[in-house]
């Protein structure tokens, strides 16, 4: 059983990692200056409402409860969103003096998540 939990989250995160740099990278073939839409905080905000959507869907679904929720939430979400980036990007973004756009990106970040994770969770139970 826990094996099957390891290759759950496993697949998952391989997926939503493999997601993650393909959004990144073709953001960044469209994109001058990175820093004015990130592909990181697109990411970690579509992440949101995804978690938000299948944490919504686990209550009624016996597959997500059986296992989904490991794959897509734990594995997919897991390796989607990248919040060790962001903090690295906040790092950077502080080091160049840039400290009025590190708050902005980090209180937009944080605020836009939870409301759209709430909007993920109301999506279902409409």
């Amino acid at each position: 059983m826990l094996f099957r939990q390891f290759l759950l989250v496993g697949a998952g995160g391989a997926v939503g990692s493999m997601t993650r740099y393909g959004v990144s990278y073709i953001m960044s073939k469209f994109l001058v200056d990175p820093y004015k839409f990130s592909a990181t905080f697109t990411i970690n905000i579509i992440g949101s409402l995804i978690i938000g959507i299948l944490f919504g869907l686990t209550a009624r679904n016996q597959w997500m409860k059986e296992g989904g929720y490991l794959l897509l939430a734990s594995g997919f979400c897991g390796g989607f969103t990248t919040f060790s980036s962001f903090a690295l990007e906040n790092v950077n973004l502080l080091q160049k003096g840039q400290s009025l756009l590190s708050f902005a990106y980090v209180l937009l970040s944080v605020v836009v998540g939870m409301l759209v994770c709430r909007l993920g969770i109301w999506m279902v139970n409409i």
